[in-house]
């Protein structure tokens, strides 16, 4: 007897976008923003101390919410899925 059911190609499969890797995306391009910024002015950016580049790029992405979208998107052309999670009982044998 046929089986009916076809094989289901991997591309066909969801893929969850890794939430931290969006961030960090989102964190990268706002951080280079103030960067530009700061350079504009004028300012050598290897002055300026990284805790408060860190400070200046969550406001600036506090202030930009669209670098999210657009990280996400980056994300998904990277390929930056999430790992398949491993389940307890597969934890507890090794």
């Amino acid at each position: 007897m046929a089986n009916s059911s076809l094989p289901q190609s991997s591309l066909d499969t969801f893929q969850p976008i890794s939430a931290s890797a969006v961030h960090v995306l989102a964190r990268m391009a706002a951080r280079r923003a103030v960067q530009e910024e700061l350079r504009s002015e004028g300012v050598r950016v290897s002055l300026v101390k990284p805790a408060e580049l860190s400070v200046k790029a969550q406001a600036y992405l506090a202030d930009h919410p669209e670098l999210y979208r657009e990280a996400k998107e980056r994300a998904q052309r990277l390929g930056m899925f999430e790992k398949p999670r491993r389940s307890a009982t597969a934890q507890s044998l090794c």
